[in-house]
Formats: C-alpha cells, sequence, structure tokens
C-alpha cells in the first residue's frame, strides 16, 4: 500500500534509545457525491474518517469493517480498496513504551446511505460521537476552523484533515 505521509508529534526528537510500541489501525473512506461518512466528536469538536486499532492479529479488511460497522452502522460494505497508509510517531504515555508508531491503513468502500445502529465503546458515547454524511468541503473547514481556535488539538486532527485534503484531491469528481 503506498505511503501517505509520516507525522512526528513535536515532543519526539529522536527515536534512538527510546521504547516503540507498535499499533495498526484502519481507516474507511466512504463516499456517495460530495459526502463523505464520518465521525463527529462533540467533546474535541472535530470530524474523523471511521476506524481504529486492529485487534491482534486481525485482517486488516476484516478490521476495517468491523471498525466501520460498530462506529457507523454501515451495510452493505463493499468494493473496499486500498488507498494508503499514514504512518505517525506519537508519545506513548504507558509504562511499556516511550513512543507509538502508529500506521493507520486507510481503504476506500461502497455503503448503503442508511445507517443502522452504531455499537460505539463508553468513551466514545462519553466523547458525543455520531456518524454523518457531510460534505467533504465543509468538514475540512470545520476542522481547520477547531485546528486554529483549539489550544488542545494533536496529531489526530492533523491527521484526519490531512486524509481529508487528499481525499478531495483525488477522489471527488471535478466540478
Amino acid at each position: 500500500m503506498r505511503h501517505l505521509h509520516t507525522a512526528t508529534h513535536p515532543d519526539i526528537v529522536h527515536l534512538d534509545k527510546v521504547c516503540i510500541v507498535q499499533r495498526m489501525a484502519t481507516r474507511a473512506i466512504a463516499l456517495q457525491g460530495d459526502k463523505i461518512l464520518l465521525l463527529y466528536t462533540e467533546r474535541y469538536e472535530d470530524y474523523s474518517l471511521p476506524g481504529g486499532g486492529l485487534e491482534q492479529d486481525e485482517d486488516l479488511i476484516k478490521g476495517m469493517v468491523r471498525e466501520l460497522e460498530e462506529e457507523t452502522g454501515a451495510v452493505n460494505i463493499r468494493n473496499i480498496k486500498p488507498f494508503g497508509v499514514y504512518e505517525e510517531f506519537r508519545p506513548w504515555h504507558k509504562d511499556d513504551a516511550d513512543v507509538m508508531h502508529m500506521h493507520s491503513y486507510c481503504f476506500t468502500c461502497d455503503v448503503d446511505s442508511e445507517l443502522g445502529e452504531p455499537n460505539f465503546e463508553e468513551y466514545e458515547i462519553k466523547n458525543g460521537m455520531q456518524a454523518q454524511w457531510v460534505p467533504l468541503v465543509d468538514a475540512i473547514a470545520h476542522n481547520e476552523k477547531t485546528m486554529a481556535q483549539s489550544a488542545k488539538q494533536g496529531l489526530s486532527i492533523q491527521r484526519e484533515t490531512f486524509l481529508l485534503h487528499l481525499i478531495q484531491k483525488e477522489l471527488l469528481p471535478v466540478a
């Protein structure tokens, strides 16, 4: 799968002599015309692609489908194709490592416009997460406004906004 970008948190100045934990995640890109299926998180006031961490030894595509179904209630997931991988190095605030090295494997797919019931985890409910079909340009503008106004933005919104721009450039039909 093609490499899309590597992001390194500004607190990480070197990777030698640090303990690194590996994490694999997937992200789903489902478009219908100029709209994209995204998760809006009230707590962070941002839009993100549906997806998340893979279980140990989980197949990439099965993990993407599982996360997409859980987070959005998407049904009839089909025409899955690789889009690319986004790589990140972030501080890891647990005892077992200093840095997390995450690969987010992104796939395009088609889903039915009518969504079923999501199966959110407790923290996702507390964060006010909800699946929405959103015009892609609106999601980009919203995230950019949040990034400009938020003092606590992290790599996640930067990743998501980078990916949304790339999706707009490569996958939206030219008007």
